[in-house]
């Protein structure tokens, strides 16, 4: 992929990160730290890497994206709303009452969602299901996934994986999104799943691992997609909690945050900063 596309991606996920903080200013409070993570992954997929329309998101031979850490819902929000699925207005609405953008993925509620999530661990099971039922269907689509390093302690994860290698589910992608943290500390302190790479490959998985707010290293593992013929894929998204609000970066008292007001200012001015030095 060329460089000015590369540049251009970048810039819509420093614009998504804004729209999160829109959504964090409307509501009060939010999972800043998982949203900002993975932000870079799901700008990649919607404006890159899958067959979507915004003006026809049900139609049939489309990819599926399956945000299965649903609290990083905001990250899908802030995306799907760039992307022309929804008006932006609607943003400001975020966490109220009826409001079509609730604190995890509601299926029900917005176009562009595939699946309402939250309960963790549940994603890879129905990503598993779905990629069937489109190979079944004689269609090419392919289904995405973004599972959080934390999220992997939940035992239907490996029974996903096991029948995702069982079932050669090619056309499936994940994305662990491998921050590091999660609510109660560092991964690592509080059940570590590495290497985890490892532990996909011993199922029968094909594996990549890159920088996950890196935008070319994740362009150019989704380009290279499938990674062997017959074996589903696992990207290990190495990323940093918080990414693009230096307050935030790598500390695990982000994961849900209630700015005050001059934090608010400070995350705004530094992507409004950012922004700028990249039209220069």
């Amino acid at each position: 992929m060329k460089t000015d596309e590369i540049k251009a991606l970048e810039r819509i996920a420093v614009r998504c990160r804004q729209n999160v903080l829109r959504m964090i200013r409307a509501n009060g409070s939010g999972h800043l730290g998982p949203a900002y993570s993975c932000i870079d992954i799901v700008t990649a997929l919607y404006f890159h890497g899958m067959n979507i329309d915004p003006k026809n998101p049900k139609k049939e031979d489309r990819d599926i994206f399956i945000l299965s850490a649903g609290h990083k819902g905001m990250a899908q929000y802030a995306v799907l709303a760039e992307a022309g699925f929804f008006d932006k207005g609607i943003l400001d609405t975020f966490g109220h009452f009826k409001s079509p953008l609730p604190g995890h993925p509601d299926m029900h509620k917005l176009p562009g969602i595939e699946a309402s999530t939250g309960s963790l661990g549940h994603g890879l099971n129905l990503a598993c299901g779905v990629a069937l039922g489109k190979r079944q269907d004689g269609l090419n689509s392919r289904v995405f996934v973004i599972i959080g390093d934390g999220e992997l302690a939940e035992g239907s994860n490996w029974e996903a994986a096991a029948i995702a290698a069982y079932y050669r589910l090619d056309n499936l992608v994940v994305f662990i999104d491998n921050n590091g943290l999660q609510i109660s500390g560092r991964t690592k302190d509080v059940m570590s799943f590495e290497p985890i790479a490892a532990h996909f490959e011993g199922f029968g998985w094909a594996t990549r691992q890159i920088r996950g707010n890196d935008m070319a290293e994740i362009v150019a593992a989704i380009d290279a997609v499938p990674f062997e013929k017959g074996k589903p894929n696992l990207i290990v998204a190495n990323t940093i909690k918080g990414k693009g609000f230096s307050k935030a970066e790598d500390q695990v008292g982000y994961h849900y945050w209630h700015p005050k007001a001059e934090e608010m200012a400070l995350a705004e001015k530094e992507l409004e900063d950012e922004l700028v030095g990249m039209r220069a």
